[in-house]
């Protein structure tokens, strides 16, 4: 049935990507998929979950994963989301429709055969519709993308931002990965080899390690003893080779561990070796002694077989005989792949990586003579000058990340006109802002704005169901009670009277110049007045003290208050925001930055 078909599904997936998988080395749990039954609305389906801790790429790889399999198996769709929710919509935040938003969004996104689709409202119902249109059902959705998915197939923006974001898989699994010298006991090289994931298990142990964890620690260690050690190449991914590197850790003298000096030429080896040890011993100090057979009866069963037979038509061996180094090496990885990610049936509770490595321990001859005629000749390790990023290369990084492919310019080189940073300013504070944020003003939607008058009065009329005759009485009442007439008796006739007289519009605008004229007046003389650059500063001293004498009414002062240079107050004020954030990150600095203009690297801003 529906079943044993989709079960069907998930072992063929798993050996189609088993290449790509078994070399993975993830960060926390590995990409799984079980079958889940239909419960309520949600129909019958593979499904999955997966804790990625501190490597973000192991999401990604999974997007590409899931990507892959909608595009190799037609019949499926795949959904996806995270702590954040739809994080595929936040990858792609710029483009999307404006009717999406967080609430809507469930159930509508979507990959099928390898591209995104967005499932919208299908009935518009009226104005603002589709902010509140409910969310399909699950099997609504899944009709909809069978019958009719070329209508829903996502902008092709939308998708181009995704496809930037996992773009170089499956190669991109290889250049993530660091291989680096450790000297390491015997024992976990051992295990490294049969099970190269639990290298991501130990690292994890260290790093996020307890006062009650270095307990074992504290004593000669009873699993991994420091006295058989060998040099061994190591794989790490990336992230996991920075968190041992950049953990600053003395061993306790009596676990055995001692480090050379720092000028050592193996020095790194040793302090690698060391670290990884800990994290192993860590892990077995915390195990529980189980059935150390658990393990081996699952590579003997029938599902085994039928996923290695798979995985020899599908040539994952790439030719090798079988038994040599080679093909054992690949042998071991399938075996890891199976283990973690196919064999685990769906209620079983994961095996502790300490009764991993005490079962390996127990089952594996350790040749310490054959560790050691390896360690002479290892490979070469990478090179780790990634982990140092240098400032042009972050200010790089950044531009991309914001989609600017601007050269690198040397900071001398550039000419900063203050004009563009006033006209810059101006241009942001006109724009329309409302309770989520402020736009750009090179946003996206620049279509433009119709307003049609009669419709907006009608919408207030309902909002404050009243007609605009009872409105004006309101407001005239509303003036009155704030105490504007003098005498209170006379209150009532104030307002008939009121209704009568008609103030013409320039009558109106006249009586607010005057009014502002007189702020300026008064406010001349105040500190607030003298901190203004005005276009004539010694006119405006004389405006400032004639002004007390003079009546209100004589026509001089007008022209000798003089107005204010709005552009220079704008820039002087910039400039000294700027120059108190010492160089550090600031609203000035973000605000013109995302306006595309970058100021200099100079505190000695405030007197320009």
């Amino acid at each position: 049935g529906a079943m044993e078909a989709l079960r069907r599904c998930a072992e063929l997936a798993l050996v189609r990507f088993a290449p790509l998988l078994a070399s993975y080395v993830w960060q926390r749990q590995p990409f799984r998929l079980r079958y889940v039954p239909r419960r309520g609305e949600s129909p019958a389906h593979l499904g999955g979950t997966t804790v990625f801790g501190d490597n973000v790429e192991d999401e990604w790889f999974i997007v590409y994963l899931l990507r892959e399999i909608t595009r190799e198996f037609p019949g499926l769709a795949a959904s996806i989301d995270d702590n954040d929710g739809e994080f595929l919509l936040i990858e792609a935040a710029d483009f999307l429709p404006k009717w999406l938003n967080p609430e809507n969004s469930e159930n509508r996104v979507f990959f099928y055969k390898g591209e995104l689709h967005i499932i919208p409202p299908l009935e518009p119902l009226e104005e603002g519709w589709a902010l509140s249109a409910p969310c399909p059902t699950m099997p609504q959705a899944l009709a909809l993308l069978s019958t009719r998915a070329e209508e829903f197939l996502a902008a092709e923006p939308i998708r181009a931002a995704l496809n930037k974001r996992i773009h170089g898989y499956p190669e991109k699994i290889q250049a993530l990965l660091h291989r680096a010298r450790c000297f390491l006991p015997a024992g976990i090289v051992a295990v490294l080899r049969l099970r190269p994931s639990l290298v991501a298990a130990a690292v994890q142990a260290f790093y996020l390690r307890d006062p009650s964890d270095l307990g074992a620690c504290r004593r000669p260690f009873r699993t991994f003893p420091a006295e058989q050690r060998v040099m061994a190449l190591v794989t790490f991914t990336r992230c996991l080779y920075a968190q041992l590197v950049q953990q600053q850790f003395v061993p306790d003298r009596r676990s055995g561990y001692t480090l050379p000096a720092p000028s050592h030429p193996q020095y790194r080896a040793y302090e690698l070796g060391m670290k990884l040890a800990h994290g192993f011993e860590i892990l077995c100090s915390k195990s529980s002694k189980a059935a150390p057979d658990a393990k081996r009866n699952l590579l003997s069963g029938p599902l085994w077989e039928r996923f290695l037979r798979s995985l020899k038509e599908k040539d994952y061996f790439k030719g090798e005989m079988e038994g040599s180094a080679k093909y054992l090496e690949l042998l071991h990885m399938a075996e890891d792949h199976f283990q973690q990610s196919v064999a685990v049936p769906e209620s079983s509770d994961e095996v502790s990586p300490g009764d991993e490595i005490l079962t390996l321990l127990q089952t594996t001859p350790i040749d310490l003579k054959e560790l050691e005629r390896e360690a002479a000749c290892l490979p070469a390790e990478d090179d780790d000058s990634w982990l140092d990023i240098t400032p042009g290369a972050l200010d790089q990084m950044l531009k991309e990340t914001r989609n600017e492919s601007l050269p690198f310019t040397n900071e001398e080189e550039e000419k900063y006109d203050l004009e563009t940073v006033a006209e810059g300013m101006k241009a942001f504070v006109s724009k329309v802002s409302t309770h989520e944020g402020a736009e750009m003003p090179w946003s996206s939607d620049e279509s433009h704005v119709t307003f049609d008058v009669d419709s907006f009065t009608k919408a207030l009329d309902r909002i404050l169901g009243a007609d605009s005759e009872e409105l004006d009485s309101d407001d005239l009442d509303e003036e009155e009670e704030f105490g504007f007439s003098d005498e209170d008796d006379e209150d009532l006739d104030d307002g008939n009277e009121r209704q009568e007289q008609k103030v013409s519009p320039e009558e109106l605008v006249g009586s607010l110049k005057a009014y502002m004229k007189e702020m300026d007046r008064e406010l001349a003389q105040t500190n607030v007045g003298k901190s203004f650059t005005s276009h004539q500063r010694a006119v405006s001293s004389v405006g400032a003290a004639t002004s007390e004498s003079a009546g209100p009414d004589s026509g001089a002062e007008a022209a000798e208050l003089a107005p204010l240079d709005v552009d220079t107050n704008l820039v002087a004020n910039l400039l000294e925001s700027y120059s108190a954030q010492g160089g550090l990150a600031g609203p000035t600095s973000n605000i013109l930055q995302s306006l595309g203009v970058n100021l200099p690297e100079s505190t000695e801003l405030t007197g320009s």
